[in-house]
């Protein structure tokens, strides 16, 4: 696209973005009711990831990497400086599966 003499490249669609296997379980637990918490240092430097499912458990898989890769792609958002959940974009993003619960939260 060339927009005034500068060749300017067009925005990506974010729905087109490559989510990998794990991120998908990550994306379908979140999905579920779950959240990703984060554990600060004394700093307050973010040193770990965690996420929960919506019984409790803490999935596998789910670490800083993890947390900052979903991020990085807008999936995950949080509020107030409370836990992650999994954003509007990232709930049209996942795989339809039977079991993927999702509430009536304001996005």
């Amino acid at each position: 696209m060339i927009d005034a003499g500068r060749m300017t490249t067009p925005v990506p669609d974010n729905t087109e973005m490559n989510i990998s296997r794990a991120e998908q379980r990550t994306l379908h637990a979140l999905a579920q009711g779950g959240r990703i918490l984060l554990e600060r240092d004394d700093q307050g430097r973010i040193i770990a990831a965690r996420c929960f499912t919506r019984e409790g458990w803490v999935l596998d898989g789910c670490d800083l990497t993890m947390w900052r890769s979903l991020k990085r792609k807008r999936v995950i958002m949080s509020r107030g400086g409370g836990p992650y959940v999994v954003n509007r974009d990232g709930l049209s993003r996942l795989r339809s599966q039977l079991d993927n619960r999702t509430s009536a939260r304001g996005f």
